[in-house]
C-alpha cells in the first residue's frame, strides 16, 4: 500500500450500514471524512460517534442530484461510493426508483469524481451480478446474466466504471460484496437483512422464517473483512490491481439452516430460551440465486487481501453488538 498520510475521503451512503463502519475506521485513523446521504435507508444514529469528531463533514444531499455529488466530493482525494438502494425484492418492486440510484446516481459519483480529479474511485459493486451462472467458486471474470432489476444496476455500475477508466483516466475498483454482516446492520424495514433481521426475531422469541428448505447457501462476510479491503483497494500502488472488480467475501459458504444454529448458539448464552425457538420455513424468494460461494484468489494476489473474520468469528461479534445496542 502507499504510504499512508492524511487524506479526505469522501464516503457516500456513510450513514448506512457499510458506510458508517467506514467512516468510523477511517476518521480513527487520522483522515477527514466526508459523508454524503440523504437518509433514505442510512440513520443519522449511525453517525453519533462521527458527528463529535473535528475531523468529520456531514452533507446531507442525494447522488442523484449532481450538484449535491459535486459539492460532496470538493477537495476529496478518494471516494468510497457505498450508496446504493440494495434488496432484489426492493428492486423488483420498484425497479425505475433502484435505476435511478444505482445508475443515474452511479453516473452523477463518476462524473463529479472525474471532474474533481480524485486519485480512485472505489466503489460498492455486488456478488448478484454471477446472476444464472452456475460455477462455483465465483470467479471475476465469469459471469452470468442477471436475475433481477438490482442486479442489473449493479453490473451497469461495473461497466461505467470501466468506461471512465479507459476513457477518462479515472481510476476505479469495484468491490462485488457478498452478503456482508455486522454491527449498524438495520433488523428493521420490510428489506432488512437477514441476519439482523433473524438476530431480532430470536432475541424477541419469534421464529426467524427461513425462506425455502434453509439449504440455500451464501458466503457470509463480516464487515471489517469488507473495511479491510476496501482500505487496500483505495491505497494500493499496483499498478495491475486497478481498474477492475474484486470478489469481496471470506471464501466459505453456509447454509440458512446453519447461519441459524450458529444464531441460537450464540444468542442463547445471553438467553437460554433462545435455543428452543423453533424455525419457520417460507416459499423461497423470487430473484434469489442458489448458491453463493466467492474465490478470493485475485484479491489476495494483487492487494494482499487477507480476511480475518470466518462467519462464526463475525456472528459472535455482531449478536454481541445487537445484545448491547438493541435489546
Amino acid at each position: 500500500m502507499e504510504n499512508e498520510g492524511s487524506y479526505k475521503i469522501l464516503i457516500t451512503g456513510g450513514a448506512g450500514f457499510i458506510g458508517a463502519n467506514l467512516c468510523e475506521y477511517f476518521l480513527s485513523k487520522g483522515h477527514r471524512v466526508v459523508c454524503l446521504d440523504n437518509f433514505a435507508t442510512g440513520h443519522r444514529h449511525n453517525l453519533t460517534a462521527c458527528l463529535a469528531d473535528a475531523n468529520f463533514t456531514l452533507v446531507e444531499g442525494d447522488i442523484r442530484n449532481l450538484a449535491d455529488c459535486q459539492k460532496a466530493v470538493a477537495g476529496a482525494d478518494y471516494v468510497l461510493h457505498q450508496a446504493a438502494l440494495g434488496s432484489v425484492p426492493r428492486s423488483i418492486n420498484d425497479p425505475v426508483t433502484s435505476n435511478e440510484v444505482n445508475v443515474s446516481g452511479f453516473l452523477n459519483m463518476l462524473v463529479a469524481s472525474r471532474d474533481a480529479q480524485v486519485k480512485r474511485f472505489v466503489y460498492a459493486a455486488s456478488s448478484s451480478t454471477y446472476g444464472d451462472s452456475e460455477s462455483l467458486p465465483k470467479v471475476e471474470d465469469k459471469i452470468g446474466k442477471p436475475l433481477s432489476p438490482y442486479a442489473i444496476t449493479k453490473y451497469v455500475n461495473e461497466l461505467y466504471a470501466d468506461i471512465f477508466s479507459k476513457t477518462y483516466g479515472l481510476e476505479t475498483i469495484g468491490l462485488r460484496y457478498f452478503n456482508v454482516f455486522g454491527r449498524k446492520q438495520d433488523p428493521n424495514g420490510a428489506y432488512a437483512a437477514v441476519i439482523p433481521k433473524f438476530v431480532m426475531q430470536l432475541m424477541k422469541h419469534e421464529s426467524p422464517v427461513i425462506n425455502g428448505d434453509g439449504n440455500y447457501s451464501r458466503d457470509f462476510t463480516y464487515i471489517d473483512n469488507v473495511i479491510q479491503m476496501n482500505e487496500r483497494a483505495m491505497l494500493t500502488a499496483n499498478p495491475e490491481a486497478i481498474n477492475t472488480v474484486y470478489n469481496t467475501a471470506f471464501g466459505d459458504r453456509n447454509t440458512l439452516n446453519n447461519l441459524v444454529a450458529y444464531l441460537k448458539e450464540y444468542l442463547s448464552e445471553y438467553d437460554a430460551q433462545i435455543a428452543s425457538v423453533p424455525v419457520i420455513h417460507g416459499p423461497q424468494r423470487a430473484g434469489d440465486i442458489p448458491h453463493s460461494l466467492a474465490s478470493i484468489d485475485k484479491a489476495r494476489q494483487l492487494l494482499g487481501y487477507d480476511p480475518q473474520f470466518s462467519i462464526q468469528d463475525g456472528l459472535k461479534q455482531a449478536v454481541k453488538w445487537y445484545w448491547e445496542n438493541l435489546k
